[in-house]
């Protein structure tokens, strides 16, 4: 029920987009960890297992030695979908025997794409071409590929929920905005971005020193 985006810009960024029929996708599937690389978890979605794919990349296993010892070491995971990457741009991918209805991934250059119950398996292809042949901000380039994968079928029926978060220098998600349900939730995800971009490195100077911050540009903040 989801389609998705792990990539890395190459310089440090690591970030997820990803889209789903069910709510509140980003809630559930969307694990990332500043100076280490990302993870998904979804399909049948087990959150923990996000979580132990960042701590053995952490640990230094590499993309692939993560995902073998999480798909090894844990019951259950033929029903699930897993991309891990890390900051380097290695990444690896898992497709369970039961992952619902037609379903695919593919890892490229800084790029692991994955999906289940499609409209056809070329989605995945059009999402990670459309994101190696991207440009711009790392949160631009993910929404892109999200939007490719839906001109080119996205899933079997309609998706309502989508997220697109990013981590960099600092310990916290620089960027981490979510349509939860919606009609539209890529072209609201769009909007919302175009709003936040030129606000993002604002918020993290306010965090790190609010005496060299802007104001907010609010009523009560016009200083």
């Amino acid at each position: 029920m989801t389609f998705s985006v792990l990539g890395t810009d190459g310089r440090g960024a690591v970030g997820i987009a990803v889209t789903s029929s069910s709510p509140a996708v980003a809630a559930r599937c969307v694990h990332l960890r500043a100076g280490v690389g990302g993870a998904s978890s979804q399909n049948v979605t087990d959150p923990r297992l996000g979580t132990a794919l960042l701590d053995a990349l952490e640990a230094g296993a590499g993309a692939r030695g993560a995902l073998d010892a999480v798909v090894g070491g844990n019951d259950l995971t033929e029903h699930r979908q897993l991309t891990v990457l890390d900051l380097g741009g290695a990444g690896a991918a898992h497709s369970g025997s039961a992952s619902l209805g037609v379903h695919r991934h593919r890892v490229g250059a800084g790029v692991v794409a994955a999906g289940n119950m499609l409209a056809a398996p070329e989605v995945v292809d059009a999402v990670a071409e459309a994101f190696e042949g991207s440009a711009g901000e790392l949160e631009q380039r993910l929404l892109t590929a999200l939007e490719a994968g839906l001109a080119a079928g996205g899933e079997a029926g309609p998706v309502h929920s989508a997220g697109v978060s990013v981590v960099r220098a600092v310990s916290w998600r620089e960027t981490d905005l979510r349509i939860d349900w919606s009609d539209s939730p890529i072209a609201d995800l769009r909007a919302l971005l175009e709003i936040w971009l030129p606000q993002r490195d604002d918020y993290v100077t306010r965090a790190l020193d609010p005496t060299a911050a802007p104001s907010y540009g609010v009523p009560g903040d016009e200083g």
